[in-house]
């Protein structure tokens, strides 16, 4: 496989809209499986471009003006109780499908999620996208740690800027998680609705997110529905298959469903 090949595919799929910004080793990884299927040129693009939306892209339809936000973020309250804050927070969120889809019920989310466990000191969020905005609703000791991993980098550069707005520890790095698990000591870890965009470009990822995220409570969820709002038996399907993950393993786990998601608190 030429260089140069790779390297005209890759410009061809980073020039179109929202692909940009995404983990250049991502990028290249796809643009090297793709072309060793054979297709032409445009077509190969086209694909690369097909997975990359299915894995991040379809979460984030445009991308969000960060710089107005980051302008508009230097005004607002630093107290994560503050209306004005919030509003802001729940306004931003309506922009990726996932934090959107948990708006409704992010109170009652973060209450029975982490609400067990005390203040937190340290967070990981495992693709993150802009779920770090659901921070002020989370049970954090003022300065915890937050660590932050998605494929998107002006993203990442943004949810940095709001962790520091909010006094927190915050460290944001791009990751592929096909790759890399980041291994960091932590008390709590977030993943999710990830696992099955995961499984599509690697079958049996879960399973390794699991075993690696080095976390006392791990919270994994799952899509309940499409993000066209249909069922299409994806409860039965992913009640199997993270039950299937987790087999044989010495872990507590306490399943439960919020709003249109299925919810598996894991304590290691």
């Amino acid at each position: 496989m030429e260089t140069s090949e790779v390297n005209q595919v890759i410009a061809a799929v980073r020039s179109g809209k929202g692909y940009g910004s995404m983990d250049p080793g991502l990028v290249e990884r796809i643009t090297r499986q793709e072309i060793a299927k054979g297709r032409g040129f445009k077509a190969t693009v086209k694909a690369v471009r097909s997975v990359l939306h299915q894995v991040g892209g379809a979460y984030l339809p445009a991308t969000p003006p960060y710089a107005g936000w980051l302008e508009e973020l230097k005004g607002l309250p630093h107290d994560p109780a503050d209306p004005v804050l919030r509003a802001f927070c729940r306004e931003k969120m309506q922009y990726h499908a996932s934090t959107r889809e948990r708006l409704p019920v992010i109170e009652t989310f973060y209450q029975q999620t982490l609400g067990g466990l005390g203040e937190v000191e340290s967070l990981l969020d495992l693709a993150c996208g802009l779920n770090p905005l659901a921070l002020p609703w989370m049970p954090l000791k003022p300065g915890a740690q937050v660590i932050l991993c998605d494929i998107f980098s002006d993203m990442l550069a943004f949810v940095d800027a709001f962790c520091v707005h909010m006094g927190l520890d915050g460290v944001g790095f791009v990751c592929d998680l096909v790759e890399q698990v980041p291994d960091n000591p932590v008390q709590a870890a977030l993943l999710l609705k990830t696992i099955p965009c995961l499984e599509q470009l690697q079958k049996g990822i879960g399973s390794r997110l699991l075993e690696g995220i080095n976390a006392e409570t791990l919270v994994v969820t799952y899509p309940a529905a499409s993000l066209g709002g249909r069922n299409k038996g994806m409860r039965k399907t992913y009640t199997d298959q993270f039950a299937e993950l987790i087999e044989g393993k010495p872990w507590h786990v306490r399943g439960l469903e919020i709003g249109s998601e299925l919810v598996y608190i894991v304590r290691k």
